[in-house]
């Protein structure tokens, strides 16, 4: 089954916020146990994690947990959704599009609590599905075997919600499996969430602050929003982490949408006065109940214990690593190309490094002296195993080729050049951990560049945007130093702060 075209777009990551919600509005100290368990006992549940997982994720034990956002037009009850809240949201008819896990995030908890790492996964990542159902996209794994499941259902009399549900239990099965396979995780945990969940609960907090680097506006999404920080919910937030046309970075982009606005949501959950305010709390809890399906063993009293000491400056948000977004395939069209030995190593180093640091893995450290007088350029010499990746933004036809030939005669190799959507200012983005060598192909590119530090990418493999402050009088001969300091890369987004995006 190929991924069907949808033309007024599906919601994408950001409604996993709202799961992610129905993990933190139990964590933060002062709810009411009253509260808590008025929300395990009107949560829907659903039986789809091994046993054997759960029953090995105590309380006081490491946790992962599979957070998925549903493109379905359904509720967790397996009820249609009215038309008038699809027309309200941008989604198209009620019977556009499948179920397909548009958005998945993986959390890693350390045993006893503490800083959590989420690792953000593109939809559109090329993997082997579980189930036998082939190399495909990893938000199909979900589609495959609930239409196989409810295909068998309707052949055994089995209709209506309880058909959706049951169907939707086994896509959720698969999904898991599939995800445990390509990331090496086994997960003890699972929570889903539908179309107009992401909707209710941002409206029940009372709307989260964003911040756009530029104005934005897309009839597909709704989204139309002003540069600068800005506040947004119910369908304004829909649009917001919804939109996919128009950004620069594609899928990539749309991630950082979402951990940007999921660290946002956490913040105004935990210190916005939610918790503290019966009529807030009670909102937000009715809209979980609403739209947030777990799985059945998850004891909602048991890991409340265990992240009461969870602030909102422990969640961290990276993405996982990828090869290639614009990946040609047989039978799915353009997809991301991952390697799953990649994935596997990146996740297990980043998991490794939080556990001995004691703080989230890309949470950013605490600032060093500033120096008196800025450190000397480091001579631009090439290196045939760094890759760069150009987008040319500027508006200026042929300065891609330019900048590639530049490169290659200072000794880089180049990866694909492009032109994409126009951007005012130029970027470089780099690897985790690449930082100096960042420095080095910044000098070669002119010198002021603002740099950006990327998990997706992999180790020596950099991206540049040739926004419209950018000309080919900038290139570097190998020559020339810079005089100015590099740009400092910005720090990680965790849930303590709030980080403007395109």
């Amino acid at each position: 089954m190929r991924d069907r075209p949808r033309p007024q777009g599906a919601l994408r990551a950001g409604k996993i916020a709202v799961a992610v919600l129905s993990v933190l509005v139990v964590t933060g100290a002062g709810v009411a146990w009253s509260q808590v368990r008025n929300l395990q006992d009107g949560l829907t549940t659903a039986d789809v994690i091994d046993p054997g997982a759960a029953s090995s994720a105590g309380p006081a034990e490491e946790q992962n947990i599979l957070l998925v956002g549903l493109d379905t037009r359904t509720d967790a009850q397996g009820v249609p959704l009215p038309q008038a809240i699809l027309d309200q949201l941008h989604a198209g008819s009620g019977s556009d599009g499948g179920d397909n896990t548009d958005t998945m995030i993986a959390i890693h908890i350390p045993a006893g609590g503490g800083g959590a790492t989420a690792f953000s996964i593109p939809r559109d990542s090329y993997v082997q599905l579980a189930g036998g159902y082939g190399k495909h996209k990893i938000n199909s794994a979900y589609t495959y075997a609930q239409v196989a499941a409810a295909s068998k259902l309707r052949a055994q009399g089995v209709s209506g919600p309880q058909l959706n549900v049951q169907a939707a239990q086994a896509g959720a099965k698969n999904a898991i499996q599939t995800v445990q396979q390509f990331t090496g995780l086994t997960f003890s945990h699972f929570a889903s969430v539908n179309l107009v969940g992401f909707y209710d609960i941002s409206q029940a907090i009372g709307g989260v602050p964003v911040c756009l680097n530029a104005a934005v506006h897309d009839s597909y999404s709704g989204a139309n929003f002003p540069a600068g920080p800005q506040t947004i919910s119910g369908a304004q937030a829909l649009a917001f982490v919804r939109q996919r046309h128009g950004l620069p970075g594609g899928d990539l982009d749309r991630i950082k949408r979402q951990q940007v606005f999921m660290a946002s949501l956490a913040k105004s959950v935990l210190s916005g006065g939610t918790l503290t305010s019966p009529a807030k709390l009670g909102s937000l809890i009715d809209a979980v109940k609403k739209t947030v399906t777990l799985d059945q063993n998850w004891d909602v009293l048991g890991f409340a214990q265990q992240m009461q000491s969870m602030s909102s400056g422990k969640i961290a948000f990276q993405t996982i690593p990828v090869l290639n977004v614009a990946l040609r395939t047989p039978g799915d069209g353009e997809a991301v190309q991952v390697d799953p030995s990649q994935v596997q190593a990146a996740i297990k180093a980043a998991i490794s490094a939080a556990g001995d640091s004691g703080t989230p893995a890309g949470t950013a450290p605490a600032p060093a002296a500033t120096p008196s007088a800025p450190p000397a350029a480091a001579p631009t010499t090439g290196d045939e195993n760094v890759t760069v990746d150009i987008r040319n933004a500027s508006g200026t036809k042929a300065l891609g080729d330019q900048v590639r030939q530049s490169l290659t005669a200072q000794g880089y190799g180049t990866g694909t050049v492009s032109d994409v959507a126009s951007r005012r200012t130029s970027t470089l983005d780099y690897p985790s951990g690449d930082l100096a060598v960042a420095r080095r192909v910044a000098e070669a590119l002119g010198g002021d560049i603002p740099l950006a530090a990327d998990s997706s990418l992999a180790a020596g493999h950099l991206r540049v945007y040739l926004g419209g402050d950018y000309s080919a009088t900038d290139l570097d001969t190998g020559t020339a130093q810079s005089t100015a300091p590099p740009a400092p890369a910005p720090a990680a987004i965790t849930a303590g702060g709030q980080t403007c995006v395109n």
